[in-house]
């Protein structure tokens, strides 16, 4: 059984997501500069980190009414996965050396898995 499966992946970005309300995502671009540091810190998240400036951006967009082409569910997923990352004590704490990472790297694949193609609009 793997460590982390897309199984999980997907409960901890559906939970995540379904606790984000518009009011949050201005907490989330507060803490852009804090997310951004971890992913570039993690082998496991350093991959994703152009992805994560650009849905950064599209909430930024979203949130200053600049972008709304774009479903809520997209914004609350993409805040979710986020905020994920930022919580070192997640289903695997970020503490575990070579391991803690695995979750917020595999929620962050799906966020960008179910987004894609809203994300391919925005740019």
């Amino acid at each position: 059984m793997a460590l982390f499966s897309e199984k999980d992946a997907e409960k901890q970005l559906k939970t995540g997501s379904e606790k984000v309300h518009p009011a949050d995502l201005e907490n989330l671009l507060e803490r852009q500069r804090a997310i951004e540091a971890k992913v570039k810190k993690s082998g496991k998240l350093k991959r994703f980190g152009a992805d994560i400036h650009l849905m950064f951006s599209m909430v930024r967009d979203y949130l200053k009414g600049n972008y709304r082409s774009v479903p809520w569910k997209s914004i609350a997923a993409i805040a979710g996965a986020l905020l994920y990352v930022l919580n070192p004590l997640d289903v695997i704490p970020d503490f575990i050396l070579a391991f803690g990472f695995l979750d917020d790297a595999g929620v962050v694949a799906l966020c960008l898995k179910m987004v894609e193609s809203d994300l391919h609009r925005y740019t």
